[in-house]
């Protein structure tokens, strides 16, 4: 068994394991970043094509590296994708370790105190710290909805989505209230037939209050960091919109109904009693942490979820968790919060 125990091992070498990378270099430590995939840049290629930033490029930088260029811009998901490259080529200068194609596959805790890490080719690794960054885009959430697993037609999720091209000409429905099934569904609504549905009206949020961006707003309130300890259940966050999407819903590009009460064969029916033939279901009903490999170590809860306040463990010292939702504050699975929560974390592990 490999050892490094001088060392912070982190699992995943998206957004928050780079942070967290970061973070433990400024504290003295070496960090070993493992990600499974073959660039250290996360879940961001996967997105959908049109995906951009919900916040500008001046408040979207992780800890020492601005992003770069106009700040007002809302960065496209390939500039992310370029950015997190530069991001993790900088710390790797620094002295951090990055290894791609290193998948975890199990976590035991060491006889010798710490951690053993499994690698999906055999390797094992020895830790005293591991901080669990692997985010959630692995674990799509499909809710168990009435007759969805009979639906005839075609159902994908959000992570599945890449482009209109695929749903051209379909009856559409879109399930979710958030941004992303917001964004999804004006997109597709100038090549398909498309419903929003959701168990609640839609909240939207102006992007742009007074003249300037929200994250201007949320930074001067201090809002953004609000000490919360959300992650087991998180709100639900409502829809910044700079009028196009409340417009595109009163010209009709799509409309929104309450939620469906059945999927059967290749009809819906609605609330109100209504069937009508339906092409495709799409969910946009967001994902949840994908940490299967601490199942065996006891630090989850019976669906999956980490057992941790604030992002440290409450079963194991020195296991520490970043990347989740409403972690510490509204923005701790963001680029702009993430690495506000490394630091923190760092110093309590």
């Amino acid at each position: 068994m490999t050892s490094h125990r001088d060392s912070v091992v982190i699992v995943g070498g998206g957004q928050s394991g780079l942070a967290a990378a970061h973070a433990a270099l400024r504290a003295g430590l070496h960090p070993l970043v493992l990600e499974a995939s073959d660039r250290a840049v996360g879940s961001w290629p996967h997105y959908y094509d049109s995906l951009k930033l919900f916040s500008p490029a001046r408040y979207s930088s992780l800890p020492g590296l601005a992003f770069g260029g106009d700040g007002e811009r809302y960065p496209h998901r390939d500039e992310v994708v370029d950015y997190l490259e530069r991001y993790a080529a900088g710390l790797v200068g620094r002295g951090a370790e990055i290894r791609t194609g290193a998948r975890v596959t199990v976590v035991e805790a060491s006889v010798e105190g710490g951690f053993s890490v499994r690698l999906a080719g055999g390797e094992a690794l020895s830790a005293r710290v591991l901080i669990a960054a692997s985010g959630s885009f692995a674990r799509p959430h499909r809710p168990a909805l009435p007759g969805l697993d009979g639906f005839t037609g075609q159902v994908l999720h959000a992570a599945d989505y890449r482009s209109p091209a695929s749903l051209s000409g379909e009856r559409v429905v879109v399930v979710g209230a958030g941004n992303s099934a917001i964004q999804i569904a004006y997109e597709l609504g100038a090549h398909a037939r498309v419903t929003l549905a959701s168990r609640a009206p839609i909240r939207f949020v102006a992007q742009r209050p007074l003249g300037r961006d929200l994250h201007f707003w949320l930074r001067l309130t201090r809002f953004d960091r609000l000490p919360l300890h959300r992650a087991d259940r998180p709100p639900t966050v409502p829809v910044l919109d700079d009028g196009r999407y409340r417009q595109a819903l009163r010209q009709g590009r799509f409309d929104r109904r309450p939620m469906f009460t059945r999927l059967e064969g290749d009809h819906v029916e609605w609330a109100d009693g209504r069937r009508e033939r339906v092409g495709a279901v799409l969910l946009a009903t967001g994902y949840r942490p994908n940490l299967d490999y601490l199942t065996g170590l006891g630090a989850l809860t019976d669906d999956g979820r980490p057992r941790q306040r604030g992002g440290l463990s409450g079963t194991h010292a020195g296991l520490g968790y970043l990347g989740l939702e409403w972690q510490r504050a509204p923005s701790s699975n963001t680029l702009r919060g993430v690495g506000v929560d490394a630091r923190h974390l760092l110093g309590k592990l």
